[in-house]
């Protein structure tokens, strides 16, 4: 008799304890937290708008169709080579250049809008082409590879200053400096890292870092890291970096598609 008495003792200890807190809340239950941001919400840099290439490097491959043959700097191996040597200038033009491990490097212009919260689409008047950069990773990647390939996406924010980092301590004071987007991309099918047929294989998977800055007279840069791994036709990584220049507007943008044969 005197344990029932003490358990229902505690018991109504409890449920006026209960009773108070929920009339301190005014009657109503606790309050759960916010959901996270989307990544469009949380976005530490903003990658939006019209951007030109600028050319400031590897002209000769860039901005017209290098010889057959001419691979230097590109680190094939004798099968790259090989399949490289089979290029002829009736295949200039075709989409085969504008996949996801070379269109960045081509003299184009960018659209990046958001397709949706947790999507970015990147459009290039080069070779008219479409690229998704997807944030969700629980999304399955296709059966079906393609040109572009299936990429995810992720904000990269580095470590803050006196420790706090990623969802430390200060995280609510604004995006740290040097935030950046990655992406990796796979699901390929087999593309040229240049247009006089350089290949990469549909084993290939890209890595790609996009930065933002403002230059002193207060023009707007875009860079592109990109890092191609491809252990069938490559000895290492080929690793480039693109600069494009945030345009005003969209005047000069004028699509032109590639060839499919």
């Amino acid at each position: 008799m005197r344990l029932t008495a003490v358990v229902l003792f505690a018991a109504a200890v409890a449920a006026g304890q209960s009773q108070m807190w929920a009339q301190a809340r005014g009657g109503q239950a606790p309050q759960q937290p916010p959901p996270p941001p989307t990544p469009r919400a949380a976005a530490p840099i903003d990658l939006t708008g019209y951007w030109v290439s600028i050319v400031n490097e590897d002209w000769r491959w860039r901005m017209v169709t290098p010889p057959k043959g001419d691979y230097a700097s590109i680190p094939l191996n004798d099968a790259g080579r090989k399949l490289a040597d089979t290029w002829d200038a009736s295949k200039d033009g075709r989409c085969e250049a504008y996949g996801a491990a070379a269109v960045m490097r081509m003299p184009t212009r960018l659209h990046i809008t958001w397709e949706s919260d947790t999507a970015l689409k990147i459009e290039t008047d080069a070779g008219q082409q479409t690229r998704r950069l997807l944030f969700d990773k629980s999304r399955p990647a296709p059966a079906v590879r393609s040109l572009q390939g299936f990429s995810v996406a992720e904000w990269e924010r580095p470590p803050r200053a006196g420790g706090a980092g990623r969802g430390g301590r200060g995280a609510d004071a604004g995006p740290a400096p040097g935030a950046n987007l990655k992406v990796v991309t796979n699901r390929l099918t087999g593309g040229w890292l240049r247009k006089n047929g350089v290949p990469y294989s549909e084993d290939a998977v890209v890595t790609e870092y996009f930065d933002r800055f403002a230059a002193p007279n207060g023009d707007e840069w875009l860079v592109v890291t990109t890092m191609v791994t491809d252990p069938k036709y490559l000895n290492t990584d080929f690793v480039t970096s693109s600069h494009f220049k945030k345009e005003p507007d969209a005047s000069k943008w004028s699509p032109s598609p590639c060839k499919t044969s």
